[in-house]
């Protein structure tokens, strides 16, 4: 995600790049056809430009405001598991107690299920980034887990909801050993519920790309519209016709570049919802619950790009 810290020229017009340099030269080319070769067929003031943008504006609008939703809902699941994730710590540190207070064998088999119960949510963020990222999550579990553990996890196809199920057992085996009552042990099953949901609410959004019409439409429309800008002001403008036609192509380029960027909000790119910070702040927090001193740093934005 960019954070810049305020606006930066060099990085609107590297936005649009290439697209923006091609209509420069057109507008030139056409420019020059018609004030220096005297070509008049090149330039028709009957084009109904404004007409066109409308329209254009409003079908990119629509498109933008549909990718927009994408990412906006990517962000909001992630604040969902930031939730969960820290009420599900603080039940599990907080509200676990030994049956017997006197047996210090318990108690740390207790401080064990709790650690290794904090350790796999930990786990869980961390792999499920990656799953949508399509990255392997090894290295991240490798602090984690126990090296049985992740070859285990090698095999399956869905690895954070593998560590869920386990997150289930070692519940049970919470609420077998007298650790937590049954009110006690629903409020966490419940945690871990809404965590599947907002799990499965990512991999639908990751899954389900956006219809290539509104891929393709917009941008061959926006496309048209740019080749006709030079076309329908060169006979007004005359030499000043670059300038303008440069102007409002860039933001009609710059206004389908947006919405073809922010539609995968997991792709990987800098553009993507920011899970890798969130992740980080998660294994803090739920590192900090625990007791420890030796958290991770928080992710900084580097160049302006918060990951």
């Amino acid at each position: 995600m960019i954070v810049p810290k305020g606006p930066q020229l060099w990085r609107m017009v590297a936005y649009v790049g290439r697209p923006l340099l091609y209509l420069v030269a057109w507008d030139v080319f056409i420019v020059v056809a018609y004030m220096v070769l005297h070509w008049d067929w090149v330039g028709s003031k009957n084009i109904p430009l404004a007409l066109y943008g409308s329209a254009i504006g409003i079908i990119v609008g629509f498109r933008n405001k549909s990718a927009y939703g994408r990412w906006w809902e990517a962000r909001q699941l992630w604040g969902q598991i930031v939730n969960n994730s820290r009420s599900l710590a603080r039940q599990v540190c907080s509200t676990m107690q030994p049956s017997r207070a006197d047996d210090q064998g318990e108690q740390d088999d207790l401080q064990a299920l709790q650690r290794k119960l904090v350790y796999h949510q930990i786990a869980f963020v961390h792999s499920l980034r990656q799953q949508l990222r399509g990255l392997a999550p090894w290295n991240e579990l490798e602090p984690l887990l126990s090296s049985s553990e992740i070859e285990s996890l090698r095999q399956e196809k869905n690895v954070p909801l593998t560590i869920q199920q386990r997150m289930g057992r070692m519940l049970r085996e919470a609420r077998n050993r007298g650790w937590v009552d049954s009110l006690e042990w629903q409020a966490m099953d419940r945690n871990v519920d809404d965590l599947a949901d907002s799990q499965g609410g990512a991999e639908r959004i990751k899954n389900t790309p956006m219809p290539k019409q509104y891929d393709f439409y917009p941008r061959l429309f926006v496309q048209i519209y740019c080749v006709l800008l030079p076309v329908g002001m060169v006979e007004q403008l005359g030499w000043f016709t670059p300038l303008g036609s440069t102007l409002v192509g860039f933001m009609m380029l710059a206004l389908d570049k947006i919405g073809r960027d922010l539609e995968d909000p997991f792709d990987n790119t800098i553009y993507d919802v920011p899970i890798t910070a969130i992740t980080t702040t998660i294994e803090m927090n739920l590192r900090q619950l625990l007791g420890e001193t030796k958290l991770p740093e928080p992710i900084k934005p580097v160049r302006g790009v918060l990951w």
